[in-house]
């Protein structure tokens, strides 16, 4: 009975293996525009250029937030890293949507991650949007488990509450409630890692599945090649 189980279960995997790249291409959907529109924002070419060679380098104003240690990252060699990291997620952002060397690509854009987190979010926590819910906070698991900072976490989800309830008031007051809330409600931004830890998860997932069987440029390539 077992075996007959083992058995069709092999099988029906095995009938759904022609979709075995959809989780690449889903990740790379998710990920090309984000690391485009990221990257095309660090370049000159966002904005207006003096000659046609400024077009290749990076914004001054992001050069700028690299290098100042008092309001920026105060990073060394800003010039350097600002066009590196604005290219490698403008160029590697449109690899990533055809699916174009997919697993190369993938380690700049998760050293850009691990920078991101490191240097801007890490010292904001994990939240990207601070919860305003201790009790569907994904932080209650934690304390659960007594993890450090848990508790913390839903101590300031009460404090987020308490500020929130207070900007509703005054716009429901004062304001036009109706047209402002007309696109959603307001939140808190927290600026934590989890965007870049996430979006690392998903790169690094791409990096060993590569970009997916049939869905990727990568693919069809790799077939030329080996019918040579």
């Amino acid at each position: 009975m077992k075996n007959k189980i083992i058995g069709i279960y092999d099988t029906i995997l095995g009938k759904l293996s022609f979709l075995d790249g959809l989780p690449a291409l889903l990740f790379r959907l998710i990920l090309a525009p984000v690391m485009i529109i990221a990257g095309y924002n660090k370049l000159a070419i966002s904005g207006e250029t003096e000659s046609f060679f400024d077009n290749f380098l990076a914004s001054p104003d992001v050069v700028q937030w690299f290098g100042n240690s008092e309001w920026g990252l105060g990073l060394p060699f800003p010039d350097l890293l600002a066009f590196l990291a604005g290219w490698s997620e403008f160029l590697g952002g449109w690899f990533l949507l055809l699916g174009l060397l997919t697993r190369l690509v993938s380690i700049p854009l998760m050293f850009t991650m691990v920078v991101a987190a490191t240097s801007v979010h890490w010292h904001n926590g994990w939240f990207a949007i601070a919860p305003t819910n201790p009790d569907t906070s994904a932080a209650q698991v934690l304390d659960w488990l007594s993890v450090p900072g848990a508790k913390e976490s839903l101590d300031n989800s009460l404090e987020v509450q308490n500020r929130i309830g207070i900007i509703r008031g005054l716009v429901e007051e004062h304001g036009s409630s109706d047209y402002l809330y007309e696109k959603g409600k307001p939140s808190i931004l927290n600026n934590g890692i989890e965007f870049s830890a996430i979006y690392f998860a998903m790169l690094f997932s791409l990096f060993f599945m590569g970009g997916g069987r049939f869905v990727s440029i990568d693919y069809w390539l790799k077939r030329v090649a080996l019918k040579k």
